[in-house]
């Protein structure tokens, strides 16, 4: 990708994003320059970001975990701090653990405890939404996951019953009420059912944390973020499902991520 280094059109394009109200102008700035091919495509790309759309969304990629995860318009973006949950994941993995994805959106923390674990592991990634399971294969496409399409446990085949010793589940924790509070960028350009986890934010954690001790291997763990003000709720909601479960905090990231293990 050619980098345009004209200065004066690196402060044109800043000072663009920051009349729109981009926060880290200079940095969107330098992504921009570099993702776009013509001025044309740089035009364009500048003016759907000062629009609002996500930056991802505008250059159809996200940097995650060290890595470019593949970003389509309208699939959830990986959060930065969900390095935290994929970081925590990739430590109780062994070589060739059996590994999950649930709700695994553009697959970027499957790709990114594909990569960090240090050994090779049993990937299996699925998510409801079409437009999610499209950029999940391409994003897992080296690494001999397979992805799937469906509504949670419904996705999965069932000979992975009983055997998943790792299983993430980013699911959706924003309360309902609280939607209309987020970040037009998320509110407007991803998809509701990638955000919304109901009346208090648990709705699609208590169906994940019920069925979740019928896969997991014994001793497996049922992996998730939520929110440090839900915390108690979420470790509530494992706990009721059978699993011993605890919380860790990395302020630094702002990230809250529960361990619930099977007996």
């Amino acid at each position: 990708m050619p980098v345009f280094s004209s200065a004066a059109l690196r402060s044109s394009v800043v000072s663009r994003l920051r009349a729109a109200g981009c926060v880290f102008a200079e940095e969107e700035a330098r992504i921009l320059l570099t993702a776009a091919d013509t001025p044309a495509e740089l035009a364009a790309m500048v003016r759907a970001r000062a629009e609002g759309r996500p930056l991802e969304h505008v250059v159809g990629w996200a940097e995650f975990a060290g890595l470019r995860i593949a970003v389509d318009p309208g699939v959830f973006v990986p959060r930065r701090r969900s390095g935290f949950l994929a970081a925590a994941a990739a430590r109780l993995t062994r070589p060739g653990a059996l590994v999950v994805d649930l709700c695994c959106g553009s697959g970027a923390l499957g790709a990114a405890v594909a990569a960090t674990a240090g050994h090779p592991v049993e990937l299996y990634a699925a998510d409801l939404d079409p437009a999610a399971v499209r950029c999940a294969r391409r994003n897992l496409a080296g690494t001999g996951a397979l992805v799937f399409e469906g509504d949670l446990f419904a996705a999965l085949p069932d000979t992975l019953r009983g055997r998943v010793e790792v299983l993430i589940a980013n699911v959706p924790y924003v309360p309902t009420g609280d939607i209309e509070l987020l970040p037009p960028e998320a509110r407007l350009h991803e998809a509701r059912p990638a955000l919304d986890g109901g009346l208090d934010g648990l709705d699609v954690l208590r169906r994940v944390a019920s069925e979740a001790p019928g896969w997991l291997a014994a001793g497996g763990s049922l992996l998730f973020e939520t929110s440090e003000r839900q915390a108690a709720g979420a470790l509530a909601v494992a706990r009721a499902a059978a699993l011993r479960a605890v919380a860790s905090r990395e302020e630094e990231l702002d990230a809250t991520v529960v361990i619930a293990t099977r007996s």
